[in-house]
């Protein structure tokens, strides 16, 4: 069907090269008068670009002179000229596309087409790399440029920021002279330079951090304005299966974990546990079920007074069965670090949720870190929507261009290759089992090394790289071994994998990012030519991954820019993709036909059921990302409210007439409470109105609502006595009393959004079983969030103007409550704010006025005492 709509209507990609031709016509028209300019009058273009936007013209007004400006200023500082194609790739993505360019056709330097012409608004434009030395390299490559045209450029990392100047040099110089020139700032100045390259997961957790801010100054972000991100489906698709979340370390004791580490491997898989490796979980049979019951000393662990006990066995089952070290984790320096299946590389700082993390610490007998308490979290499919504007590169999008779409709304245009592609893919080798591969893959490897070809040798895992490794060293086969455990070595290891003679085996590190230049780097013209001799670099997959895509990337190292390239994939039935979505009809072919383990197949037809194998699994993480995003989306409305709402405080927007419509509304609520409508005179509960109102105000506890005959009469008179007792307290605490009020309201809005995101989890945890009631789980968890979010809004309210009515100026008789602790939330007073808040109140055992129940808690928790200590007496 697609091949008949693309004969009638014409291919898009090629309808959008066309239709950018013109462009590329414009700016090739102004070269010759660029080229003849002065370094200093090319450098004052900026400034005339900045005052003709200044004036009223648009960015697509003075777009074929700024690429020029571009082109001429790449030619001159670092000896790079865009070709006409690379010219087409930048106007793609200043209009907000996605642009799939083969790997060497130099995607780093077609940035900066559209970021010098996005940047020169002045908004800032950042440039998202999927890793720091991606960012760090790439903005200290292309940094000449915008240095040179007068634009500031920096960087941020885990652990850095700086901005580019050339007049710095690193004091521990780095090998590649690229990463010495970052002078380091702070995030905020980093942030309010003209450009700013760094990681996703910086840019997602900075923006998260700064909805914690406690001052303004604190706040390092501009707005989202404009985001080219590298390696886009990566980003984008890869990354988007796992939400950014800051959280906070929770008291919980965490020797439980090791006992049932040690419970579970005394359980056989089959007859006490089954294992999905598909979603990689594992649940006890009912055999398996009664041994740890009896090993525990419990009757019935689904009991509800045990879900404890069942969370950390099932945690610990999974840790045990389905996560492997090497292959989903490594152990370094006494951590569990995570390995991202997609590049092969270590994820420092991300840890698995929900206790996981911990159960797989207890398996390997390393320190376990305490749970940890959601303080934050954002999709980063929602952070990247919320820029005005988002464009994308990548050498592989095409095969998902469906979900970039419907998602992202960003449209996938193929840009043209500048020389032909004349790489030769071979067919697929199917093997019986994994040894018979393993040999075939080692006889190659062994063939190409004794005439000298260069050889890159992908695989899925670490443990399936130092597997293959120890074959080749027996062999005597000298190679290069680049897997994340050798991270530190990465860009010395690819720099060399184009040399003759080189191999090197790599995970899916070596699969983005990289460029191996044929006779190695720095070039070397003889040994490029050597290599070209011998058909150039040869790529052998190893396995089949999950997603086509990453097959592509591997494929993609060799054959850059018209050199000659070939690439083969080895794969058996006994691989993890083949045994789980393909392997059984495959395996009924071979042994039908009595083919052994040492005979290759090569057919159409199981090359189809590999493509088909693929599709499944994309389909079923496409799935799995939109479960993802449906849920958060609830969230997301929720969080743009409570972060907008929290913004206006930072910025203290009217927060005086704010807290006095707050006590308004929370009389009028009291007042409907306990004086019905439709309920006459005698009927209202006055005396638990002037209760209530008193919890809330200490200073309504003597207001008369005897004479009051109507509910506008009590709602009146309460209103006065609350304002009036509220100007009485501003005039107690005096000038700070504006800063006290925003620290208050800060601080109230963030304890109850942590409350509210733990109810939510909660509720989402258990919300799937709402399906066997014949409703739609999805529907329910918006409903049931709503009145969530609703009960929290009334809460914050609630809590900010009973604290403060309890304002008090430090050394007066009210006493400074005990702080509950919280996670990452600080304590309400602080130098600026020489206060103490809370409720000044004692047990009702030790002599003193009884409390009632409705009074606030002794403890300093800011509960009623019926909701805290009341409900234990």
């Amino acid at each position: 069907m697609a091949n008949l709509l693309t004969r009638l209507f014409g291919d898009s990609t090629a309808r959008e090269i066309r239709r950018l031709q013109p462009l590329v016509d414009e700016v090739n028209a102004v070269d010759t008068e660029f080229s003849a300019l002065t370094d200093e009058a090319l450098r004052q273009k900026t400034a005339e670009f900045k005052t003709r936007l200044a004036a009223g013209e648009t960015l697509d007004d003075i777009l074929p002179e700024a690429f020029a400006v571009v082109r001429e200023a790449s030619k001159r500082t670092i000896g790079l000229r865009h070709f006409d194609v690379q010219l087409i790739g930048g106007a793609v993505l200043h209009q907000g596309k996605i642009a799939e360019m083969k790997t060497g056709e130099g995607k780093t330097l077609v940035a900066t087409l559209p970021i010098y012409l996005n940047a020169l608004a002045g908004r800032g434009v950042h440039l998202v790399t999927v890793n720091d030395y991606l960012s760090r390299r790439d903005a200290g490559w292309m940094g000449p440029i915008y240095h040179f045209l007068g634009l500031s450029l920096a960087t941020i990392g885990h652990e850095f920021s700086g901005v580019y100047d050339p007049a710095y040099t690193d004091p521990q110089p780095h090998a590649d002279d690229r990463l010495n020139h970052f002078r380091p700032v702070s995030r905020r100045e980093a942030y309010h330079a003209d450009i700013t390259y760094g990681t996703v997961n910086e840019f997602g957790f900075d923006y998260l951090r700064d909805n914690m801010a406690l001052r303004v100054e604190d706040l390092v972000q501009r707005d989202l304005v404009y985001a080219i991100v590298d390696e886009v489906d990566f980003i984008l698709i890869d990354e988007a299966r796992t939400p950014l979340i800051i959280s906070g370390m929770l008291d919980a004791s965490t020797k439980k974990y090791n006992e049932f580490a040690r419970l579970v491997t005394r359980l056989s898989q089959g007859r006490d546990y089954t294992v999905d490796e598909k979603i990689k979980t594992a649940m006890l049979t009912e055999e398996g079920t009664g041994r740890v019951e009896h090993t525990l000393g419990v009757t019935n662990i689904a009991d509800i007074e045990h879900v404890d006990l069942m969370h950390h066995i099932q945690q610990s089952l999974r840790a045990h069965a389905c996560f492997k070290k090497d292959v989903d984790y490594v152990v370094k320096d006494g951590q569990v670090i995570i390995v991202d299946e997609f590049t092969g590389r270590l994820m420092f700082g991300r840890r698995y949720s929900d206790g996981l993390h911990q159960a797989i610490e207890a398996k390997e007998n390393v320190r376990i870190e305490r749970e940890s308490q959601t303080l934050a979290s954002i999709t980063i499919q929602n952070y990247f929507r919320m820029y005005e504007k988002l464009a994308g590169m990548t050498g592989t999008a095409k095969t998902e261009e469906e979900e970039l779409q419907k998602i992202y709304n960003l449209p996938v245009a193929v840009i043209p290759t500048h020389r032909p592609m004349v790489r030769t893919d071979h067919s697929d080798q199917i093997y019986k089992t994994e040894r018979g591969k393993w040999k075939a893959v080692v006889a190659e490897i062994e063939s190409w090394y004794k005439q000298g070809r260069p050889v890159l040798v992908g695989t899925r895992s670490i443990e399936k790289n130092e597997q293959l490794s120890e074959m080749l060293r027996r062999r005597g086969i000298t190679h290069e071994v680049l897997n994340a455990k050798q991270h530190e070595r990465e860009a010395e290891i690819i720099a060399q994998a184009g040399r003759r003679g080189a191999v090197t085996i790599a995970t899916n590190m070596a699969g983005r990012g990289v460029d191996i230049i044929l006779g190695g780097n720095p070039p070397d013209a003889a040994g490029a030519d050597a290599v070209r001799g011998l058909d150039g670099l040869h790529v052998i997959g190893t396995e089949r991954h999950e997603a086509r895509r990453i097959d592509n990337q591997l494929r993609g190292r060799s054959g850059r820019q018209g050199d000659a390239g070939s690439s083969r994939f080895y794969i058996a039935l006994e691989d993890e993709l083949m045994r789980l979505f393909a392997g059984q009809r495959i395996a009924g072919i071979m042994d039908r036909l009595g083919i052994d383990e040492d005979t290759p197949i090569e057919h159409p037809l199981v090359t189809r059921q590999i493509e088909s194998a693929q599709k499944k699994v994309e389909q079923y993480h496409f799935d799995v990302r939109k479960h993802v995003l449906e849920y958060d989306d609830v969230m997301n409305v929720q969080r743009k409210v409570i972060y907008g709402e929290r913004r206006k405080v930072l910025f203290g927007d009217n927060i005086r007439e704010n807290i006095l419509d707050m006590i308004e509304r929370l009389i009028g609520e009291l007042v409907d409470a306990h004086c019905a409508p439709d309920a006459a005179r005698e009927e209202w509960d006055l005396e638990g109105l002037g209760e209530a109102a008193a919890q809330l105000a200490p200073a309504l506890a003597d207001v008369n609502l005897a004479e009051a005959n109507s509910r506008d009469d009590v709602k009146a008179v309460l209103t006065q006595a609350a304002l009036e007792a509220y100007e009485r307290k501003e005039q107690e605490i005096g000038p700070s009393m504006r800063e006290i009020e925003r620290i208050v309201l800060l601080q109230t809005i963030d304890r109850k959004w942590i409350d509210h995101l733990y109810n939510m989890d909660s509720l989402r945890d258990g919300i799937g079983l709402r399906a066997y009631a014949q409703v739609s789980p999805l529907i329910e968890y918006q409903r049931e969030g709503y009145d969530h979010f609703q009960r929290m809004l009334a809460d914050i309210q609630e809590e900010a103007v009973t604290v403060f009515f309890r304002l008090a100026v430090e050394g007066a008789a009210v006493p400074r409550p005990r702080v509950m602790a919280r996670p990452a939330v600080p304590a309400l007073a602080g130098k600026s704010a020489p206060v103490s808040a809370g409720v000044a109140a004692t047990p009702s055992g030790d002599g003193k006025r009884k409390l009632g129940r409705n009074d606030p808690c002794w403890c300093g928790s800011g509960k009623k005492y019926k909701k805290c200590h009341g409900k234990d007496e």
